[in-house]
């Protein structure tokens, strides 16, 4: 089998985890206490509250995500291409049958547990968003529908349109939910935010030094030597002295920057380094690129 065909495979397989640890999120943790965090799948609470409350009528979540989202697929179409639709059709049509599923979970409702709950429902959620992008899909949804106004409105950019669609759909859930569900929504966005981007970016976190130093070729060679770890030079000039040097530049896992510091105190004391944090290193050594 071909690595693009495991790719493929890869990605469909990431879509069915995302979708899951989706809908659990949903049914299981913001449903109960309303929160409405933006998307097809808060307006799909929202739609079920009001349809249960005012009207006496259960509306499943499952049922409307994928009613809302079939206008989308027809509009979206003319926009993005094959593939991302494909994937984005299967992710769609697998979030309805995990929320289906899910509605056979327990559901878990505390006024005095609410924070822990919309914690880890947030991060649920937020990772599941992460797995469902890393198959370079989406769960259709508002942002199929930014991308759609986006292609009339070439001016906005599909961030903006995304906030002020997610955003209305917020305000509706304040006067659905009242400000204490929107206070704890607002916050669940934010901790979904952070996940996705941790599934996005990795969590390899390793550290970057950049050293400059008159022994910069003794510091490497014995850097090399010692953790078999690979270093760059790179040219740069003193804006007060004006002179040319070489800046060492070294790419570690956290528990190397020891062994770098003590070389360096070592070799030459008076050196000056920056050492920032990596969030994603791929290529040799560390990481294999996906």
């Amino acid at each position: 089998m071909g690595s693009s065909a495991m790719d493929k495979y890869k990605g469909f397989l990431y879509i069915i985890i995302g979708t899951i640890l989706i809908a659990i999120s949903v049914v299981c943790f913001f449903e109960p206490h309303g929160l409405v965090t933006g998307g097809v799948t808060g307006l799909a609470i929202i739609i079920a509250s009001v349809g249960k409350n005012m009207y006496g009528v259960e509306i499943p979540l499952w049922a409307t995500n994928l009613v809302l989202n079939v206008p989308l697929f027809l509009l979206g179409f003319k926009v993005r291409g094959k593939d991302f639709l494909a994937r984005t059709l299967f992710s769609t049509v697998f979030l309805s049958v995990a929320l289906s599923w899910a509605a056979h979970l327990p559901k878990f409702y505390s006024d005095s547990d609410m924070v822990i709950y919309t914690v880890f429902g947030a991060v649920l959620s937020g990772v599941g968003a992460g797995f469902v992008f890393r198959s370079k899909a989406t769960t259709g949804g508002t942002d199929l529908f930014a991308s759609v106004i986006h292609n009339y409105m070439r001016h906005v950019s599909i961030a903006k349109i995304l906030l002020v669609v997610d955003t209305a759909i917020l305000v509706m859930g304040f006067f659905v939910f009242g400000a204490r569900s929107s206070m704890y929504a607002i916050i669940a966005v934010y901790i979904v935010s952070k996940a996705t981007d941790a599934v996005l970016e990795g969590f390899d976190f390793a550290k970057a030094a950049f050293i400059i130093s008159e022994k910069e070729t003794e510091i490497a060679k014995e850097f090399m030597d010692i953790t078999e770890r690979g270093a760059t030079f790179i040219k740069s000039s003193g804006v007060y002295t004006g002179q040319d040097k070489e800046m060492l530049m070294i790419v570690m896992s956290n528990k190397e920057i020891i062994i770098m510091k003590d070389i360096i105190k070592r070799l030459d004391p008076a050196a000056f380094i920056i050492v920032t944090d990596v969030r994603e290193v791929l290529g040799e050594g560390f990481r294999e690129i996906a």
